[in-house]
């Protein structure tokens, strides 16, 4: 009781509370161009995005080609698709509202260039996908307009010409700004165009051969560790049997399941996702910004014959964790660490990958069940805040007690050090179970101001577990002298 008292003082005295990460706003705005039949990974990603209408304002499918389809696009497949939808929309809407019509979806169907890369480049090259992004970029929206590249990006670099060709400088980088990209590595050659053309654009890509991909991590089984979520008898029991029309219209593996859905994963709001925020990481992954060495993208592998080049500048692109799961444990404390770690690009996709696949296969639950009978993510709510400011060598406290779920179930909780998304990169040991709703921390000595990012992990107990976090980015600044 004592030191629970002691520390209360400290924390009155010295911790500084700011306004909330987790702050309720709206949607972000979506583009998907995608090359829809030149891979089933493409439907996969697609049947998932559409379990998240609600949440990400999607205002345009775009149907392009790619390295791997250079000369037809498919928009009767997005359709098909978004018809799916639409016969299980009115259950989604038992469970979460928002979920637009597939009407509505339907119309803003495009079809993009369809001929390969910077062919559909120039005067003359115009497609109603090119079109659309003019359009969005333009409408009087202050957020930010995410581009999710599935395919070939020229349709893209189409509309970037058009702005270039037609608007003065000014115009042309106000709506660069509001543009943001994420493209699934480079499958054409107009991608590095446009890096090269609009250095200032917000531009996330893993560039190079297919092998130095961040969005692998989708797929990926590493050895020694469980890949359950990522297995063919997993997605048939989970997602496509049994599960409605949309379940039914998630096609077998044939490549690499879903390589495609990092694009957005990091546009869902669980409270880990922080998409202007790419070096914090979230489900798609965790990137920084410097200019890639050729010889690290893996310029030799399999890129569909798409020429690798120097970087020019740099961009958002892989960057490296190290992480160690927690797994469950049989007696006593309920969770004990894995025997082995995970480092590389596509851990940063990996460490959260049973997380959001059950949180995928939950959704596809709500296109069939009523509410009672399925399961919905926990809320989770952070005791001071989600921002501290400590002392040097000064004691915190981060809890998420106030966390419930709306179903009723029990509540797991898990807190760790995020080192790679703070500047502090040293290990903060937390004090008390990491597994308890409340924990305590000490600040190291520093000898100017740092940031460490804390994680919990908060978990229900229903069937599928779903989990929403709370990120807590806790300052340090050194003392008086």
């Amino acid at each position: 009781m004592m030191r629970l008292l002691s520390m209360t003082a400290m924390l009155t005295a010295f911790l500084v509370c700011v306004p909330a990460l987790g702050a309720a706003e709206p949607g972000q705005r979506l583009i998907v161009l995608t090359d829809i039949e030149a891979d089933p990974d493409d439907s996969q990603s697609l049947v998932r995005l559409l379990l998240y209408a609600n949440q990400i304002d999607i205002e345009g499918i775009v149907a392009t080609t790619s390295t791997h389809q250079k000369s037809r696009i498919a928009p009767e497949s997005i359709h098909a698709i978004v018809d799916a939808y639409g016969r299980v929309q009115p259950n989604l809407l038992k469970h979460e509202p928002g979920f637009p019509k597939a009407q509505a979806l339907n119309a803003v169907v495009r079809a993009g260039s369809q001929v390969y890369g910077m062919q559909g480049v120039g005067d003359g090259k115009d497609s109603p996908g090119s079109d659309a992004i003019i359009k969005a970029l333009e409408k009087n929206d202050t957020r930010p307009l995410w581009v999710a590249v599935w395919g070939g990006a020229n349709t893209l670099a189409q509309a970037l010409y058009r702005i270039r060709h037609d608007k003065p400088p000014e115009a042309v980088g106000h709506l660069v700004k509001k543009l943001r990209v994420y493209t699934i590595s480079d499958q054409d050659d107009s991608g590095f165009w446009i890096r090269s053309q609009f250095p200032d654009l917000f531009y996330i890509v893993s560039p190079g051969g297919y092998g130095n991909g961040t969005w692998t991590g989708m797929h990926a089984t590493e050895p020694g560790f469980d890949s359950t979520e990522v297995s063919n008898d997993w997605i048939a029991a989970h997602i496509q049997q049994g599960h409605g029309p949309l379940g039914a219209v998630y096609p077998d593996v044939s490549f690499g399941v879903e390589g495609d859905t990092p694009s957005f994963l990091s546009l869902i709001p669980n409270g880990l996702n922080a998409p202007e925020h790419p070096d914090w990481g979230g489900w798609g992954g965790r990137y920084e910004f410097y200019t890639p060495a050729l010889k690290d993208t893996d310029p030799e592998g399999f890129t569909g014959n798409v020429p690798v080049l120097q970087e020019p500048h740099a961009i958002w692109t892989n960057a490296v964790d190290s992480y160690r799961p927690m797994v469950h444990s049989e007696f006593g404390r309920a969770v004990r660490p894995h025997d082995k770690v995970s480092t590389g690009y596509r851990t940063t996709i990996w460490r959260w990958r049973k997380d959001f696949q059950n949180d995928f296969a939950a959704r596809m639950e709500w296109t069939t069940k009523p509410y009672k009978e399925a399961n919905h993510p926990p809320v989770v709510k952070l005791t001071p805040g989600d921002r501290l400011t400590v002392k040097s060598g000064e004691g915190f406290m981060l809890s998420a007690a106030g966390s419930s779920d709306p179903d009723g179930d029990s509540l797991s909780y898990l807190w760790f050090q995020y080192p790679e998304a703070g500047s502090y990169r040293q290990e903060i040991k937390l004090g008390y179970a990491e597994n308890h709703h409340t924990v305590w921390g000490q600040a190291p000595v520093v000898s100017k101001t740092e940031t460490a990012h804390f994680i919990v992990k908060v978990i229900d107990k229903g069937s599928p577990a779903l989990t929403r976090y709370g990120r807590v980015i806790v300052t340090f600044v050194p003392s008086a002298p």
